[in-house]
């Protein structure tokens, strides 16, 4: 870790981190860089998060959903009780690192849900032999649970039951989303979807973690990492001091974290984004995030983080309104409520991002 560098502008971190993020920095090779080198992307709304994904290679969603299909990116739960695209190189990473926290931090829903430790391990034990042909979808899954006697069908609270061992088999690391071959989700053993792995060192790994989410989210806040990953505050520093290319910042009184060498250039300047709400541009950031311009009229960030299906509109470094995705016969239409303020230019930036986004879901306006 090197000493720290001068206070720098809040404008210009926000600068920076659109650029390192490859939403105006050169475009990444394809959607595998760009989920390697965001480390996960949150996919509980799964085609948006695809357009996120296709906004930082210039692709299109069916191009990350092809990777996907490929068993390139899996679509899984990992870091927080939330799905996520990782590529399949780092999921055991990720797993090993960070479930351990986020189960245990699940305690009250495994008793809310009366799954205690025996009842979720035999729950388990029928998943994987269920999915010794290789996958099934939830539903059978969910048969197979009611047919061992494990789980009552006739329970109210039976599919979340279902689905909650899932997310416990995917945390595990002993079951992940198979690659799909149609739009029915299904799972597979991890062992035979994952690339194999010796015993992994979890100091290298919380390393790389940190090193990694530094490099590609910087300049970022340690309550950030500690968010995104249920990294330990003493994990986080012990981490950043055997890290010789870390470069601890301040702006507006925060202490910050960025890669000097890890910085893109801006090659993409344009005025304005819209973004998903779960966008590793948006979400990340509790410290030093985006301001919101004092026309804004989206409502409070606590009502809008509980959404999916739209996001923030990013314009000239401030949050200026937001937007949905909604659909007019089988064809997506983007909704944006803006600041009545934003000059005319600022409004054909706007436009011109409305079109980005179409044509990252691969649609034509509407």
């Amino acid at each position: 870790m090197r000493a720290s560098g001068p206070e720098v502008d809040a404008d210009a971190v926000l600068a920076a981190r659109l650029a390192t993020q490859r939403l105006t920095g050169p475009p990444a090779d394809g959607p595998v860089q760009v989920v390697r080198e965001l480390l996960a992307v949150q996919a509980q709304d799964a085609p948006l998060a695809q357009a996120m994904v296709a906004l930082r290679c210039d692709g299109t969603a069916a191009d990350v959903a092809a990777a996907v299909a490929r068993g390139e990116i899996i679509r899984t739960h990992v870091l927080r009780p939330t799905w996520h695209y990782v590529a399949a190189a780092d999921l055991r990473g990720l797993l090993q690192l960070t479930s351990p926290r986020v189960e245990s931090g699940m305690a009250s829903r495994h008793r809310q849900l009366d799954l205690d430790d025996g009842r979720l391990d035999s729950a388990l034990e029928v998943v994987l032999a269920c999915l010794e042909g290789g996958h099934a979808t939830r539903n059978q899954l969910g048969d197979a649970l009611a047919e061992a006697g494990i789980l009552d069908r006739d329970d109210a609270v039976f599919g979340q039951r279902v689905g909650h061992v899932l997310l416990v088999g995917e945390l595990r690391a002993l079951i992940c989303s198979a690659p799909q071959a149609g739009a029915e989700h299904r799972y597979a053993p991890a062992e035979k979807v994952l690339p194999p792995a010796g015993p992994l060192d979890r100091e290298q790994v919380l390393d790389d973690l940190v090193g990694r989410f530094v490099a590609s989210h910087g300049p970022v806040a340690l309550s950030d990492l500690q968010r995104w990953a249920k990294v330990t505050l003493a994990d986080a520093r012990a981490a950043l001091r055997r890290l010789d290319d870390v470069v601890r910042i301040e702006v507006d009184g925060e202490e910050l974290w960025h890669r000097p060498g890890s910085a893109l250039a801006e090659t993409r300047p344009r005025r304005a984004w819209l973004l998903s709400v779960f966008d590793e541009a948006f979400l990340s950031y509790r410290k030093v995030g985006w301001r919101r311009s004092p026309g804004n009229p989206d409502g409070p960030d606590e009502r809008r983080f509980a959404q999916s299906g739209g996001g923030p509109v990013l314009c000239d470094g401030r949050d200026v309104g937001g937007w949905r995705r909604r659909w007019d016969h089988g064809r997506p239409r983007i909704e944006a409520n803006l600041d009545p303020d934003l000059s005319s230019s600022a409004r054909g930036a706007v436009d011109e991002a409305v079109h980005r986004l179409l044509a990252a879901i691969g649609a034509e306006a509407v």
